[in-house]
């Protein structure tokens, strides 16, 4: 009996489309769900979203307007003066200003055409605060910038006006909503191959939750805004930020091939950079730095120009490039204030009205660096040394631009500043060369900024020509930590600020001597840090003390390229990054070094903690609750004990799920394994009756060894 196999597939898969998975499916016939794509992106999606821009295309020619309609005999001479306003504009291209002619009247029509390098030069000149508001030529004619495209989008409005419809108000969802986590859980984001993952943190259970998963959500990093509100990504067409316990989108800023961005520290501002290949030969790098409202997604202030512009003093990278973050926002409770390095100058910008302040920049000969106060409007500068004028070290007051302390310095080969976090110290490492030119020696000058007058702290290392690998203050207290040494297995020595009665004055604690360290990470609670040694000294890990100056305990994460700690001092995770061909993943360990959890991926990009906002309790309220801890303690310990036996509880729960799962899933297959038993006994008639194989036992012999001896008959 001839089967049809067509008939056979359709009583096979029922809910498949007519004709799948054999020859003659139609794709026409497959109808996806309404409102969903299944992740497959049309043509048409591509053709919308990217805004494509071709050699000839329009989307780079400016139009300046009211030009004087000059004569013909004067053409030239107005050409030039079109030529100069154009070289404001940008990089223009090869004949690419073109002023037209009347030929009835033989004079020039009011208007010419500039077609720029770049469409992102076109941006820039219409945003250009010398054309936005006109550009005085002269007392009878102001010029202003329009877009090419702009005419023919102006000439398709209708002349009748439509009123737009009221939009219902939608509620957006709470973007604090991780805060109330009621297992007080943090929150971290893992990015690894082409997928990213935002995780809830439950140490006590020793695994990590998944609070929301997406694929192909950024096309180069995430970044976490400073208190954790928002998740930034990044695309071709710009950024996008998230936020929500489904991470739905609240803003999008339009800049194509973004590549850095910063937040302000209390997320009003967001700042994105991108830069562009030079047009030709003679030209160089061209950057473009947009500073935005996070909340209205609106450009506040573009800053464009040639690379070298920017590319000043510690802003200057290895090759002509920048280092990040090129604007420097000012601490404190308000975005007020952010600035930019110049030559011999500090340009400080005011918010919310992105003007320079006092309409000039902070004059300072030969500066090299700044840095601002975390806690206030407090900017440390540093100028280098020129001819007699000594090198210095300069704190100023903002807005005042008042001098509050200098240090004047000679010799200097390198200085390097470090804020305390809560803006308490600024310590300034300074490396002297000695007499002979040949080698330096290193101090420590630490400013006392909340102390009157601000007095100043001066010490050195025992050995002072000793290499000073890293410095790092300790976030919630007085002391700091100092990596030193000369030596493969380089010393950590730690210094307090004050003494036990809280007089002012560097005082040693405790010096750890060879130690396989080349980092350190204090935890952000002050009291404990980890002397990691990551890379070179493949993944060694000291758990450290620092109250008690003892070693809680020691561990090895093979290959570790990075240590982070969680907002609140209690976890701390190590990580194997994609630096490392192998092994990437991810350990999460107690404050006290014991091991929790683990967590491997493959091509693991990026991981990073989320953000907690400041807390709104006040100091002394703090201080109590510290006093009273053990009373507290009790009621979370006995919390505690109930998470374990329900994590026990949830295994058990699991694995009687997946059983059920299992049989449920046996019984939904029990026809489909009837009709397909019922299909192979009459496709194969007799033999079906056969079974499979068959045992059948042989005997065979083998012999295993001959020897041949000779036979005694006596």
């Amino acid at each position: 009996m001839d089967i049809d196999p067509m008939d056979v597939s359709r009583q096979l898969y029922p809910d498949l489309p007519p004709g799948f998975p054999y020859e003659g499916f139609d794709l026409e016939e497959l109808i996806l769900p309404a409102g969903d794509d299944m992740g497959i992106k049309s043509d048409d999606d591509d053709i919308k979203d990217e805004d494509v821009q071709t050699q000839s295309g329009f989307g780079s020619c400016i139009v300046i307007q009211n030009l004087p309609k000059a004569p013909e005999e004067k053409y030239d001479k107005l050409m030039g003066v079109v030529r100069t306003i154009a070289s404001k504009l940008g990089d223009v291209r090869d004949n690419g200003i073109f002023m037209p002619l009347d030929e009835a009247t033989k004079t020039t029509k009011g208007f010419a055409f500039v077609e720029l390098a770049r469409k992102e030069d076109a941006d820039a000149a219409l945003l250009d605060e010398r054309f936005v508001n006109g550009y005085q030529l002269d007392k009878n004619h102001k010029l202003t910038l329009s877009r090419f495209d702009d005419f023919d989008k102006y000439a398709k409005v209708p002349d009748e006006y439509a009123p737009l419809e009221p939009q219902a108000y939608k509620q957006t969802e709470n973007v604090h909503s991780w805060l109330a986590d009621k297992l007080g859980r943090d929150q971290f984001v893992v990015r690894h191959g082409d997928t990213t993952v935002v995780c809830y943190n439950d140490g006590k259970r020793g695994r990590a939750d998944v609070a929301y998963q997406r694929d192909f959500w950024t096309e180069s990093f995430v970044q976490w805004s400073p208190q954790g509100t928002l998740l930034a990504t990044m695309h071709r067409q710009g950024m996008a930020i998230w936020g929500g316990p489904t991470f739905q989108r609240i803003n999008r800023f339009a800049h194509p091939n973004v590549r850095l961005v910063d937040f302000s520290p209390n997320e009003k501002y967001l700042v994105s950079y991108t830069s562009h290949e030079p047009a030709t030969a003679r030209d160089s790098f061209h950057v473009k730095i947009m500073v935005w409202d996070v909340r209205t997604a609106k450009c506040l202030r573009m800053f464009d120009g040639p690379v070298d512009e920017y590319a000043v003093g510690s802003s200057a990278g290895p090759n002509g490039a920048l280092k990040w973050p090129v604007f420097k926002w000012a601490g404190g409770r308000d975005d007020t204030y952010y600035a930019r390095l110049g030559r011999s100058k500090i340009s400080v910008f005011e918010c919310p009205t992105m003007v320079l302040l006092g309409k000039e920049s902070l004059k300072m000969d030969g500066v090299q660096d700044f840095e601002w106060s975390p806690s206030e409007p407090l900017l440390a500068a540093y100028s280098m040394e020129q001819g007699n004028q000594p090198a210095r070290i300069v704190v100023f007051k903002i807005p005042e631009r008042i001098e509050l302390r200098q240090k004047n310095m000679l010799n200097v080969s390198d200085v390097k500043m470090f804020w305390h976090p809560q803006g308490t110290y600024l310590a300034v490492k300074v490396e002297a060369w000695t007499k002979t030119k040949k080698s330096t020696t290193t101090s420590f000058q630490i400013f006392c900024v909340k102390d009157k007058d601000v007095p100043l702290e001066v010490f050195e290392l025992k050995n002072n020509k000793e290499r000073v690998h890293t410095f790092a203050w300790e976030p919630k207290g007085h002391r700091f930590a100092v990596l030193h040494g000369d030596g493969p297995r380089p010393s950590i020595s730690f210094f307090t600020m004050r003494d036990d009665k809280g007089r002012l004055g560097v005082r040693e604690l405790k010096m750890l001597d060879n130690r396989a360290c080349n980092a350190l990470s204090w935890s952000p609670q002050g009291r404990n840090i980890v002397l990691a040694g990551l890379k070179n000294f493949n993944g060694q890990l000291e758990f450290f003390n620092v109250d008690e100056m003892e070693t809680m305990a020691t561990a090895e994460h093979f290959m570790a390229t990075d240590v982070e700690w969680d907002p609140t001092g209690r976890y701390v995770a190590t990580i194997v990054s994609h630096v490392q061909q192998m092994e990437n993943g991810i350990n999460v360990w107690s404050f006290g070094g014991r091991m929790l959890y683990s967590m491997q991926r493959d091509k693991l990009y990026q991981f990073s903690w989320r953000p907690r906002p400041p807390s709104l309790l006040p100091p002394e309220k703090e201080a109590e609750i510290a006093k009273n801890l053990k009373q507290y303690s009790k009621r979370y310990d006995e919390e505690d004990e109930q998470l374990l036996q329900q994590a026990d509880a949830d295994v058990l729960q699991e694995r009687q799920k997946g059983l059920d799962e299992w049989k449920a899933y046996v019984e939904s297959r029990r026809n489909y394994a009837m009709l397909q038993l019922d299909f192979k006994r009459e496709l194969y008639g007799p033999r079906f009756a056969e079974k499979e194989f068959t045992i059948q036992k042989v005997m065979v012999e083998q012999v295993v060894d001959v020897k041949e001896e000779p036979y005694n008959t006596k």
